[in-house]
């Protein structure tokens, strides 16, 4: 029984689709590598499906598929790496200048490179200046007042540091002696008292 013929539109069933890509392209490798055989021809393929999974055969004969496309350009005397040489050194320009006006900005907040400014950027660097001094002095003051919190380095004890009475320094360590209320008197009784306790502020 013939078989019918195929009519060539692309397959909806992306399993079907994928099955006979696949029969297709180890078909297209097998002619290849018959052609490198039979005729000493160098074949190179380069396949990528709808998945986005390249496969590709080249004859043995060649190096590489780069060696490959350079005989193609040789032969045939087209170049088909300078139009993407050209951007990359259009990218390459760019990225040049972006770093030649950032060095410059730099020198000119030292106090270099400042020939050729005008009055106006002149007065716009110094108020970048005067900005970011006022920042660096708001942290060093808001960082003084931290560290000359009498509660700086103390122990959390739900807000209640009164009863902190003195800091203990021995050999091992920085410690907070303070008074904790005792609710019972001796035996139980109804009299009140202290007991003294003892918290390492640094391990």
């Amino acid at each position: 029984m013939a078989r019918g013929k195929i009519q060539i539109k692309r397959i909806e069933n992306s399993t079907n689709r994928q099955v006979t890509y696949s029969k297709r392209r180890n078909g297209l490798f097998k002619k290849a590598r018959e052609l490198t055989v039979l005729c000493d021809a160098k074949v190179s393929l380069i396949m990528i499906s709808s998945t986005n999974k390249v496969h590709e055969y080249i004859s043995p004969s060649a190096i590489s598929t780069k060696e490959f496309f350079d005989q193609y350009q040789r032969t045939s005397g087209i170049d088909l790496w300078s139009s993407h040489y050209e951007k990359m050194q259009e990218t390459l320009k760019k990225l040049k200048e972006v770093n030649k006006n950032l060095r410059r900005e730099i020198r000119q907040r030292i106090g270099e490179s400042l020939n050729g400014l005008k009055l106006k950027q002149i007065c716009a660097l110094q108020q970048e200046i005067d900005e970011s001094l006022k920042v660096i002095r708001e942290r060093r003051v808001a960082e003084r007042d931290h560290e000359e919190d009498p509660h700086y380095g103390l122990v959390d004890d739900g807000g209640e540091y009164g009863s902190v009475i003195q800091f203990q320094h021995s050999g091992q360590g920085l410690f907070a002696i303070r008074l904790q209320p005792n609710g019972g008197g001796v035996g139980g009784g109804g009299g009140s008292g202290s007991d003294i306790k003892i918290y390492p502020l640094l391990e």
